[in-house]
C-alpha cells in the first residue's frame, strides 16, 4: 500500500473535514435557533443519512473515478467554505432557516458519502486486495474524524470563529484535489481545467478566510439592531457587544445579558432583597456575573467579601478591562474585596469547603445541557451545602410571564432540595417581566428592608405578588437525568419567536 500513501493522507483529511461540517451546522444552527439537543440529533441524523445516499449514487460513477473523485471535493470545498455563510445569511434573509440548513446538510452528507467508495474503488482497481484496501481505509477515516472533532472546539472555533473555520476547513478538501490532480493528472481527462478550477477556488477560500473578520462584522450588523463595537469567539461563547446612543448591550450566543439602559433594575432586584434576609453579610458567592454588575451591587456593603465563579476567562476579562463596561460595573472585579474564580460552577460547589452567608445565581438561562445542569435539584443541593446556617440563596430563574413553565419548574426544584422558596419579579424593559427565586432553610416571609442607596428599589413588597397569567401547574423537578425545564424553556422561546 506504499504507492497509496497521499490517498491515505487525502482520507484522513477528508473525513476531518467531514466532521467538521457537521459540528459547523449544529453549532451554528444551535447559536441561531437554540435547543442544542435538537440541532445536534438533526444534523448527525440527516446527515449520516444522506452520507448513505451518496455512498449508494457513487455506484454509477463506473468510469474516470480520478475526475470524479476530483469533482466531488471541489463540491464539498466550495459548499462547505461557505456553510457558515450560507446558514446566517439565511437566518437574515430568509424565512424558512430550517430548510436552508436541511439542504446544506444533504448536499454536503451526499458529497461527503461518496468520497470514501469512490477511493476505495481506485485503490482496488490497481491493489486488487479487497481486505487491505478496506481496513486501510477506514483505519485513516475513523482517525481523521476524531481528529476533527477535537481540532474544532479546541483550536478552530475560539481562535478562529464560524467563517474563518469553515474557509479554512473547505480549503483542505480543495487541497486534497490539487493533490490528486498533480499526482495523478494522466488519468484525469482535461485535468488542466480541474486543475485551473481547483486553484480558483482555493484562491477564493483563503480570501474568504482573510476577510472572514468583515465579513463576521457584515452578519453581525445584521443579527444586532444596535452598531457593533466589540466581537469576541472565547473559548466557550460569542460575546458582542453593541451600542445605540448611550445604550450599551452586551449579548452571548446571541441572547441580550445587560442593558446599561435598565440592568441596575435587574441587578438590583438580584442582590439587595437576598442580602436584606441575610443574618451576616460577610461572605457572599456569585455563580456566574462575569459582567461584575451584581458584584458592583454587592460592594456597596462594605463588609461584604466576595468570591465570583464565572467559567469563562474570556468573559471575565473583558469586563475587567474594556472600558465601555468597567463605567459601567465600575471596576468591580479588579476590586480588592472580589476574588475572579475561572471554573465551572458545579466543580466549583463539588470541591468547595468554604461557606457562604449568601449564594447569587445569576447564569445564562437553561438552553442547552450544560446549563440546564445549573439548574438541577442536585446543583440546588450543592448550593445548600455551602450555605452557612440560616444563609440565604438566590436564583435567577427566567420570565414567569414569557417562560412560565420553567420558572415554575425552577421555583419546585429549589424547594425539592428543602429550602423555603418565595418567588418575585419586576419589569426589566430589555427583558421584559423578569423572575428570581429566593430561598432558604429558614423562614423569609417577613418584608425585606433595603439598607443601601439604589435607584429602582424602595419598597419590594409588589415584586412577590404574581398575575394568573404568570402561574403555572407544572410540578416536574428539573434532574440531571430528566432535564425537563430545558424542553419548556426552549418551547416558550419557540412560542414566543411564532
Amino acid at each position: 500500500m506504499k504507492q497509496y500513501r497521499l490517498l491515505m493522507l487525502t482520507t484522513l483529511i477528508i473525513s476531518g473535514c467531514s466532521m467538521v461540517y457537521e459540528l459547523i451546522i449544529s453549532a451554528v444552527s444551535s447559536y441561531l435557533l437554540g435547543d442544542s439537543t435538537l440541532q445536534y440529533s438533526i444534523t448527525i441524523g440527516l446527515y449520516m443519512c444522506a452520507m448513505g445516499l451518496g455512498s449508494f449514487l457513487s455506484r454509477f460513477f463506473r468510469r474516470f473515478l480520478f475526475a470524479w473523485f476530483t469533482s466531488v471535493e471541489l463540491a464539498i470545498g466550495v459548499l462547505g467554505s461557505a456553510s457558515s455563510l450560507i446558514l446566517f445569511l439565511s437566518n437574515l434573509y430568509i424565512e424558512s432557516y430550517s430548510v436552508v440548513m436541511y439542504i446544506l446538510i444533504i448536499a454536503i452528507g451526499v458529497l461527503v458519502g461518496a468520497e470514501i467508495p469512490l477511493l476505495a474503488r481506485i485503490i482496488q482497481e490497481d491493489n486488487g486486495n479487497l481486505r487491505l484496501t478496506l481496513s486501510a481505509i477506514f483505519s485513516f477515516d475513523y482517525i481523521g474524524g476524531l481528529i476533527g472533532a477535537v481540532a474544532f472546539p479546541i483550536i478552530m472555533l475560539p481562535h478562529l470563529g464560524y467563517f474563518a473555520t469553515s474557509f479554512l476547513t473547505g480549503s483542505f478538501n480543495l487541497l486534497c484535489a490539487l493533490l490528486i490532480i498533480i499526482k495523478y493528472g494522466s488519468k484525469i481527462k482535461n485535468h488542466s481545467i480541474f486543475l485551473f478550477a481547483t486553484l480558483f477556488l482555493m484562491g477564493l477560500s483563503i480570501f474568504g478566510m482573510i476577510f472572514s473578520e468583515n465579513i463576521s462584522n457584515f452578519i453581525e450588523g445584521g443579527l444586532y439592531r444596535d452598531d457593533v463595537i466589540l466581537s469576541e469567539q472565547t473559548k466557550y461563547q460569542k460575546i458582542v457587544v453593541t451600542k445605540h446612543k448611550d445604550d450599551l448591550r452586551l449579548y452571548i450566543d446571541g441572547n441580550v445579558q445587560f442593558s446599561s439602559a435598565d440592568e441596575y433594575r435587574y441587578h438590583e432586584a438580584l442582590v439587595h432583597i437576598p442580602m436584606s434576609y441575610a443574618k451576616s453579610k460577610d461572605n457572599v458567592l456569585i455563580l456566574g456575573g462575569g459582567d461584575g454588575l451584581a458584584a458592583r451591587e454587592l460592594l456597596k456593603y462594605p463588609e461584604t467579601k466576595i468570591t465570583l465563579v464565572d467559567l469563562d476567562e474570556g468573559m471575565t476579562d473583558l469586563c475587567s478591562k474594556y472600558d465601555q463596561i468597567t463605567r459601567l460595573n465600575k471596576d468591580s472585579l479588579t476590586n480588592k474585596r472580589v476574588t475572579v474564580l475561572n471554573t465551572d460552577a458545579y466543580k466549583y460547589l463539588e470541591g468547595c469547603k468554604e461557606k457562604y452567608d449568601v449564594v447569587i445565581v445569576d447564569l445564562p438561562d437553561p438552553n442547552n445541557e450544560s446549563l440546564n445542569r445549573l439548574y438541577s435539584n442536585i446543583f440546588y443541593r450543592l448550593c445548600k451545602r455551602v450555605l452557612k446556617d440560616g444563609g440565604i440563596l438566590n436564583v435567577q430563574s427566567t420570565s414567569p410571564y414569557y417562560a412560565p413553565k420553567a420558572f415554575w419548574c425552577i421555583n419546585r426544584t429549589i424547594q425539592s432540595e428543602g429550602f423555603n422558596v418565595r418567588p418575585y419579579h419586576l419589569q426589566v424593559p430589555a427583558f421584559g417581566d423578569w423572575g428570581f427565586n429566593l430561598a432558604s432553610t429558614e423562614d423569609i416571609s417577613s418584608t425585606p428592608q433595603i439598607t443601601v442607596d439604589t435607584e429602582y428599589l424602595n419598597d419590594p413588597t409588589p415584586l412577590f405578588y404574581f398575575a394568573k397569567d404568570e402561574l403555572a401547574s407544572e410540578k416536574d423537578i428539573n434532574s440531571l437525568t430528566h432535564p425537563v425545564l430545558m424542553s419548556y424553556y426552549n418551547k416558550a422561546v419557540e412560542e414566543w419567536n411564532d
